[in-house]
């Protein structure tokens, strides 16, 4: 049982594959277009269940539970060394500037 108020992620057909824009390619148009929203459970509930969350800027969503306290697996990909010196670069130009 998963209690009121626990973090959840959600799971929302927006379009099915008939619902989508003719102007997409065919492989797209295939699949259904699918939200995922992390929020607060608004009712007790089971992992699978539709319910309705509030996210954390206050929207109300409504979707099936497909995960428990979910993790940020988000990142920003691999070190790239010459995005590493962009700021140092654009420091000294603004400085040039001055």
């Amino acid at each position: 049982m998963i209690e009121k108020g626990t973090f959840v992620e959600i799971r929302r057909i927006v379009l099915t594959p008939e619902e989508r824009s003719n102007n997409i390619p065919e492989d797209t148009k295939k699949t259904p277009l699918v939200m995922w929203v992390k929020g607060f459970c608004k009712k007790s509930c089971n992992l699978g269940d539709e319910v309705e969350i509030e996210t954390i800027t206050g929207r109300t969503e409504k979707g099936v539970i497909t995960d428990i306290e979910p993790a940020y697996t988000h990142n920003f990909g691999k070190y790239i060394k010459e995005t590493s010196l962009i700021g140092m670069q654009a420091r000294k130009l603004l400085k040039e500037c001055e």
